[in-house]
């Protein structure tokens, strides 16, 4: 969340950020006038406690008095508190400022291309989707997975298995030569965690798979677990940067997640997710942001497939992030480019839902900044890698890159079948 001091001290710029994001602003004048209104009970519940704590012996017309002020403290205690609840749920619907370097507009039409990298492959065949390809090679399977599952489930078998770890294996070796500590995290977070985080389990964005009866929910992202291990904690000023690969599994609701590029796995229910995560001081948090892109595009380069970088539009970034980037590979099976990783610096709004500060040496006391970055999203790496590789033939090369995780194999083919004598 934002932090009041700042609503209160500059409504204006607050509004004028939230226009950008396209995000209504009267909600500042209610915040503002709710503040007033939460710190005035609260000074009211402390003169009543006052009241409590007197030396004098206590005579019946003082007994009488004090019960008098128990009922009313009473009800001041839950007029306050019910103050709060409405503060907090308006405080929260307050998203964090863009900075005054993102490009503005009203949706993702208005996001800017910043760079391209690679030259798209002009195949001497008509190519075929990933569909296509892993049908008949036997990796991917969407019918056993609708089967046991539902739609948007699928099996991936075979090379198509080994593929993935392969993207997992290469992604994480690359952030360990970067300085990240590598974690497999927990698939499910309590609500705290994956509301902190900015996803929600209700709403038109609602992505979050909610554990009937419990206060639990299928993460989205290991960006959920990753921030919610550090909650309520305060680190110190010399461990930071902490720099986390988190490994998970996530899982998207997509719904109403229709048309074209529905089928596939572009967007899928399940998939595994090697996730960059950062705390950060303040002062380093743009830089890191920075080299959280260059590494993302390192990825790509390493793969040997093209793509292009975006920066987020205001209307774009979304509640938490003060700034965002995408990377979009090029997918020749849809002939365009199709989104593989996102990158945003939330600043400090996500450590104040969390509770996440640090302790400078001078003893002082702030909110770390917190970056999350994609490393590798398997499940659409893999539509990048199929399509972009594939042969006349309906084989595929294995990338340079990945060859050394597939135990040296170069080429993924049908397997021939033996015939029966």
């Amino acid at each position: 969340m934002i932090d009041i001091k700042l609503i209160r001290q500059n409504p204006d710029a607050v509004k004028e950020g939230m226009r950008a994001k396209g995000v209504p602003v009267t909600i500042v004048d209610e915040v503002l006038k709710l503040d007033v209104e939460l710190i005035s009970k609260r000074q009211f519940e402390e003169e009543l406690r006052a009241k409590l704590n007197i030396n004098t012996p206590v005579t019946e017309e003082i007994r009488n008095s004090m019960v008098e002020v128990k009922q009313k403290l009473k009800s001041a205690k839950e007029a306050r508190e019910e103050c709060e609840t409405r503060f907090g749920e308006l405080l929260h619907q307050i998203p964090n400022l863009p900075f005054d370097s993102v490009p503005f507009g009203l949706n993702e039409s208005d996001n800017v291309e910043v760079r391209k990298h690679g030259e798209i492959r002009n195949f001497s065949f008509t190519p075929k989707n990933h569909l296509e390809l892993g049908s008949e090679l036997g990796i991917v399977n969407f019918d056993d997975g609708a089967k046991v599952s539902g739609s948007q489930f699928y099996y991936l078998d075979g090379d198509g298995a080994l593929l993935e770890y392969a993207l997992t294996q290469f992604g994480i070796k690359k952030l360990l030569d970067r300085g990240f500590t590598p974690s497999i995290t927990p698939d499910l977070a309590r609500s705290r965690f994956y509301l902190g985080t900015g996803y929600m389990p209700k709403g038109n964005e609602a992505q979050t798979y909610e554990i009937d009866g419990e206060d639990l929910g299928l993460i989205a992202t290991a960006e959920v677990t990753l921030a919610g291990r550090h909650a309520d904690k305060i680190l110190s000023a010399s461990d930071l940067p902490l720099k986390y690969a988190g490994v998970s599994h996530c899982f998207r609701r997509e719904a109403g997640a229709h048309g074209k590029y529905s089928k596939g796995l572009y967007r899928v229910h399940q998939f595994t997710k090697l996730e960059m995560f950062v705390f950060a001081h303040p002062n380093e948090s743009k830089a890191i942001h920075d080299d959280l892109l260059r590494i993302e595009e390192e990825i790509w380069q390493d793969l040997g497939i093209p793509y292009r970088v975006l920066e987020m539009c205001t209307g774009d970034l979304g509640a938490m992030a003060a700034k965002k980037y995408d990377i979009e590979a090029w997918m020749p099976g849809r002939a365009e480019y199709g989104e593989v990783t996102s990158t945003s610096n939330c600043t400090d709004y996500q450590a104040r839902n969390l509770n996440i500060r640090f302790k400078d040496s001078d003893g002082k006391m702030a909110f770390v900044h917190m970056l999350n970055g994609t490393a590798i999203a398997i499940s659409r790496a893999l539509i990048a890698v199929i399509e972009n590789y594939q042969n006349a033939d309906g084989s595929i090369t294995v990338p340079n890159a990945l060859q050394q995780y597939m135990h040296g194999k170069q080429l993924i083919q049908a397997k021939t079948k033996c015939l029966e004598i």
